[in-house]
């Protein structure tokens, strides 16, 4: 069976505080002999649990991305105990170049996973995660921000699992992020995301939605910085007290938590992100813009809640999200 062509230049294994590269072959018409040099941070101290940190799943998604960028200057300044893996910029293809997926070969690295150690390189990466990182770790954090085309109330997330011992652990973490809201999360696909390969693995697992748009806010940063330190914290790789704040919780219980369009055109959001919403109440709706005259489209909610998720850009295409509800849990 291949094994992965990419290799790290930091030493998993040593006390102290590493930065250096996972670095991955790849020949093209710039440089036929190059390599993608995806940056990552390794701190070790002791014996402790591992703690995954990742961003950048999504190129166009930056609130992860500043605040592991920053722990990686900063987590050799107090003590720790343990093991903590900062890869700022998982998709770095991507990354560099502002988008969801990459620009090489049109991946989408959230849905890769395992992986392939002789694929693309969108799926070498996946299979590194897949049978080397995810491997070592405990707890895994992975950011999320709604990118160019969402927008989202700051939330951190898990999901519903078989196992309920487990999912209780993943909970937990959840809770001790502490985001403005605290939400079992239903995937709309959740087929080849690293998010199901951590948690066949038995990884406590949890993920954010922070803001989107395409850009970072300074409270949405700030809510990535806190609640990162509040899970080391519940990890015991940080000491001291968690940084409690006011959360809602919420939970998603089936498909009807998202409005699509069935049409194409002109987006006008009738609900701010957070409001409440009824069963029956126009969320959304979207014009024609082919011509004058012709009465909107309305999308409604399928239930009560709050309007935790819009499609960002004012244009729409026939079958994107353009709301999603969750209820109260």
């Amino acid at each position: 069976m291949p094994v992965s062509p990419i290799t790290a230049t930091v030493d998993f294994e040593r006390d102290g505080v590493q930065h250096g590269f996972l670095k991955l072959p790849h020949s093209h018409d710039g440089s036929a002999w190059g390599s993608i040099m995806i940056p990552l941070t390794v701190a070790r101290r002791g014996a402790g649990p591992t703690v995954l940190l990742t961003g950048g799943n999504h190129g166009d998604e930056y609130e992860g991305p500043v605040a592991l960028f920053d722990l990686a200057r900063t987590i050799g300044e107090e003590d720790f105990t343990g093991r903590v893996i900062i890869v700022p910029a998982m998709n770095y293809p991507a990354f560099r170049a502002a988008t969801r997926t990459s620009p090489i070969d049109g991946g989408n690295l959230n849905r890769a996973f395992p992986g392939d150690p002789a694929g693309t390189v969108t799926e070498k990466i996946a299979d590194y995660f897949q049978t080397c990182l995810l491997p070592m770790a405990d707890y895994v954090i992975d950011f999320h921000s709604g990118g160019k085309t969402l927008s989202f109330v700051p939330f951190c997330a898990a999901h519903v699992l078989e196992d309920k011992a487990h999912q209780q652990r993943c909970v937990a973490a959840m809770r001790a992020f502490n985001a403005p809201y605290s939400l079992m999360l239903l995937e709309i696909d959740s087929t080849g995301m690293y998010d199901t390969a951590a948690e066949a693995m038995g990884k406590v697992f949890i993920s954010t939605e922070l803001g989107g748009g395409g850009t970072a806010g300074v409270q949405t940063v700030a809510i990535a910085k806190r609640g990162l330190r509040n899970v080391l914290k519940h990890a015991s790789i940080l000491e001291g007290p968690l940084d409690r704040r006011e959360t809602t919780g919420l939970d998603m219980p089936d498909g009807r938590c998202f409005v699509t369009s069935e049409t194409s055109g002109l987006l006008e959001l009738c609900v701010e992100l957070g409001a409440p919403v009824s069963a029956g109440q126009v969320v959304a709706r979207v014009h024609d813009i082919d011509r004058t005259g012709r009465q909107p489209t309305d999308y409604r909610s399928a239930l009560d809640g709050i309007l935790i998720g819009r499609h960002f850009p004012g244009l729409v295409a026939m079958g994107d999200v353009i709301g999603v509800v969750a209820v109260a849990a």
